[in-house]
């Protein structure tokens, strides 16, 4: 083998830099294997991130010029244009330049010792004796490796060569992200989430002021084509279309969103899974870059600990898998009620639901909702509320009562 390191990252994604600076940070020697030439390219993503969560992270304050622009709160339309919105005292969310936010998590890890590697997609996993042992590239090069992580993303090749179960097909929705001009009426500090089938059905469509008029806007669908519904949403939808009707797509880019909860096993011998590989994603949202760098975190601490007993076992690797679900098991199985339930209202109990939400002011007792990574947690302390309490359970009467 012409190369080797103690650990091989696969993806230079935000999760798999924050692995590799982790592990730099402890002395491991790492290597990050990118296949695109610059990191953050293409960015297939809005890069709508909580504060409180990168604050946890230990990276927020950003930089200013990553950061397009913060927010208060969220305006939630219905399928027939009613709207409820939650407004809080202090910004909540922003909005980043993904490709900015990847090159500033990079570059931290760089300075730390990280050795990237650009234009080089990892093909295969070496394995050796039932232990995965390096990557091969696809020059054919191959980088020898006490451990693997896979960080390289949804396509989640590598989880299969490593004979780990891969994402549930049955929960994956298609996404379209795109950059717009000439946006008109927008609340600049506010995000806007539309719900409707007939405009993102199995999802929903977003709307996330940057400024000057600019936005960014997408949605994601369990059937057709996301760019059709796209066109649909922007100038159809009774409220979207007041705002985006004169809208100009800059760009646009389409991937593909995990909504199906972690993957039951995300680490074998000497190879470890993170980010949207092991469906770290929040399955209300599809947001995934929070909770993916915490189970990062998380790795490279796991990592770190098995070199150091020199261990890379999946007996050992295990502690990775039960650290990740003791911080965030409760709030996804939480998440994925709550995406199961919402697939299944018809559009007219949505309106019901938020003609509801809207009259019983439910916008103030939801004030301590703040944390929207760990919304199962943050759903408990809310209950505490009385009007919180009578809104979850016309919510749960309206899913028990079926369509329409």
């Amino acid at each position: 083998m012409k190369k080797s390191s103690e650990v091989v990252v696969v993806g230079g994604g935000p999760c798999g830099s924050f692995a590799a600076l982790n592990l730099a940070k402890l002395g491991v020697k790492v290597a990050v294997f990118e296949e695109h030439g610059e990191i953050g390219v293409p960015s297939h993503c809005p890069g709508h991130l909580s504060i409180n969560g990168l604050k946890n992270l230990g990276i927020y304050p950003l930089p200013p010029k990553i950061v397009e622009n913060i927010f208060y709160g969220v305006i939630f339309h219905s399928p027939s244009g009613k709207n409820f919105s939650i407004r809080f005292p202090s910004p909540v969310t922003c909005t980043v330049n993904r490709v900015l936010f990847d090159k500033y998590v990079a570059r931290k890890a760089e300075n730390m010792g990280t050795r990237y590697f650009l234009n080089s997609r990892v093909d295969s996993l070496i394995i050796e004796n039932g232990y995965v042992k390096g990557v091969t590239l696809g020059n054919g090069e191959k980088i020898s490796a006490e451990i693997v992580i896979d960080a390289e993303g949804i396509s989640s090749r590598l989880l299969k060569q490593a004979d780990l179960s891969s994402l549930n097909p049955q929960m994956l929705v298609k996404a379209v992200h795109a950059e717009v001009e000439n946006v008109k009426n927008l609340e600049e500090d506010m995000v806007e989430v539309f719900l409707g089938r007939n405009y993102a059905p199995g999802f929903y469509a977003w709307l996330i002021p940057t400024r000057g008029g600019r936005a960014k806007v997408g949605l994601a669908t369990k059937i057709g084509n996301p760019k059709d519904y796209l066109q649909r949403f922007m100038r159809k939808h009774p409220e979207a279309t007041k705002k985006l009707g004169e809208a100009k797509i800059l760009r646009e880019s389409f991937h593909s969103i995990t909504l199906g909860e972690m993957i039951p096993k995300a680490y074998s011998n000497g190879f470890l899974a993170v980010g949207d590989a092991a469906s770290q994603v929040k399955p209300t949202t599809g947001g995934g870059v929070i909770l993916g760098m915490n189970c990062a975190r998380i790795a490279a601490e796991v990592v770190h600990e098995a070199l150091t007993k020199n261990d890379c076992s999946s007996r050992f690797l295990s502690k990775y898998q039960k650290r990740c679900r003791k911080i965030m098991g409760f709030d996804l199985k939480v998440m994925l009620k709550m995406r199961k339930m919402l697939d299944a209202l018809s559009d007219k109990k949505i309106d019901s639901i938020i003609q509801f939400c809207k009259k019983t002011g439910l916008d103030k007792a939801l004030q301590n909702f703040k944390d929207i990574d760990f919304q199962g947690r943050s759903l408990l302390n809310a209950l505490r509320n009385p009007r919180v309490s009578l809104a979850i359970f016309y919510f749960l009467i309206s899913y028990a009562l079926g369509n329409p």
